[in-house]
């Protein structure tokens, strides 16, 4: 098998890879420390002198149909609440072309990030799109990408005293059926998986009771993972209290949820207390810092989830509330709200924000292939250079990209293949991918 060599690297995230990393088969097969040579003959160098390594970022939150109405003149300036309800309607306009070319275009973005793996959100399915997580499995196929794709749900509209309105829901037995028709047909459990798949209602104020618990048992029969939203803002706290008469994690605990198995987007609004319960019982949660100012939700407590033994990873979260689909500009956030929050410049550092972009993430999804450099991993890789003027001055490679605001790898592999050269992703025509994606979202004005 061929042997690969990416030789001398500016400055790699692994300081034992200082000389290099040499990648075999899709996975790495050794890291060099500087000076030295590999331990075996190579078949390719690449010289990576101009580059800094970064293991592939893992965004373990978005909502890739999203693309489709970012700074919406209906939506901008409003908080959660607000906004939700001024875009469902716009987005149960949603049909397969459209959607095609929003998971096509943020797939595409991510991965011109740096990001190797995507977790993506998808519970809206008005009539017509039933295939949706079919569809972005062929999409994340052909551009080479890993992903974690969970089938969301809403089956509680505004007629039950939910939020969204009823052209955007399902009933919980097609729900169900089509979970697990999904995960019969795409969920890879091994190592090195491309995708899986895993089971996501969407909120406390847009799912069942019942829908929570059944997804649960669900999840637990074909061992995939649980997703949702939760602590997002105070509505949603006040919506809990009033309906089922207790706070978002205690409700957490009442489905069944409450475990290793389970990440949450967002966590902002937990108390100390919460924080601890959620650590002890290893619930991963997914930081959006872009998403959380844009829409001045607030600050996820990401040092003391840590601390209490949560899994903490970053997401970029949907491309209407973002407007990105940019995981290095989720990382700059990650530090920038951190220190905000703190009041603290030590408290967050450049490599504290891309640890929440590789080993957090990985451990959010319940992956242990990926998220670090290291020997049988798999050769998930972001490069970026420092030739950009912004750039000019930077003495400590790893702090630059995020200090200085890198926006865009120069290469990115996954599991052993280029994905992105030179700045360019294999096989899409940006130009083409633009226009085709301008037009459909002109449907949605």
């Amino acid at each position: 098998m061929s042997r690969l060599f990416l030789k001398n690297p500016l400055a790699v995230l692994e300081p034992l890879a200082a000389g290099g990393i040499v990648v075999e088969a899709g996975r790495i097969a050794e890291l060099v420390p500087s000076g030295a040579e590999p331990s075996a003959p190579v078949d390719e160098v690449f010289d990576a002198s101009r580059h800094v390594v970064l293991p592939g970022l893992v965004n373990t939150h978005h909502h890739f149909y999203q693309t489709l109405t970012r700074a919406h003149p209906q939506a901008i300036d409003k908080e959660l609440f607000p906004w939700l309800q001024a875009l469902y309607p716009i987005w149960a306009r949603l049909e397969p072309d459209s959607f095609r070319q929003s998971v096509r275009l943020a797939l595409t973005e991510l991965l011109l990030s740096g990001c190797t793996t995507a977790a993506d959100h998808h519970y809206l399915f008005p009539q017509g799109l039933e295939e949706a997580i079919d569809i972005e499995a062929e999409e994340a196929k052909a551009l080479g990408i890993r992903v974690t794709l969970t089938r969301g749900s809403m089956n509680l509209s505004q007629k039950d005293g939910g939020l969204p309105p009823d052209s955007v829901v399902q009933d919980e037995d097609t729900i169900l059926a089509d979970s697990e028709r999904l995960l019969n047909r795409l969920h890879d459990r091994s190592d090195g998986a491309m995708v899986q798949i895993a089971l996501a209602p969407c909120s406390p104020f847009s799912v069942t009771k019942s829908l929570m618990e059944k997804s649960a048992a669900l999840a637990e029969r074909f061992d995939c993972r649980l997703h949702t939203h939760l602590g997002e803002t105070e509505d949603e706290n006040r919506f809990c209290e009033e309906r089922f008469r207790c706070r978002p994690v205690d409700y957490l605990e009442e489905v069944g949820w409450m475990g290793p198995r389970t990440w949450l987007a967002h966590g902002i609004h937990f108390t100390s207390e919460e924080c601890r319960r959620l650590g002890a019982h290893k619930v991963g949660v997914c930081h959006c810092p872009t998403s959380n100012a844009v829409l001045a939700s607030g600050f996820c407590k990401v040092a003391e989830l840590e601390a209490a033994g949560s899994p903490v990873g970053l997401g970029v979260d949907g491309s209407a509330s973002n407007d990105s689909s940019n995981m290095m500009e989720g990382v700059r956030h990650a530090l920038m709200l951190g220190r905000l929050r703190t009041g603290s410049a030590a408290s967050v550092t450049a490599r504290d924000a891309f640890r929440y972009a590789t080993e957090g993430s990985a451990a959010c999804l319940g992956r242990a292939d990926i998220g670090r450099i290291a020997p049988g991993l798999q050769a998930d890789l972001a490069l970026f250079t420092l030739d950009e003027l912004r750039f000019s001055g930077a003495h400590d490679p790893i702090s630059a990209l995020v200090l200085c605001g890198a926006t865009r790898a120069d290469r990115v592999m996954v599991a052993g293949r280029w994905r992105v050269v030179d700045g360019q992703p294999i096989g899409v025509d940006l130009a083409q991918l633009r226009a085709d994606h301008g037009a459909a979202a002109r449907r949605f004005a």
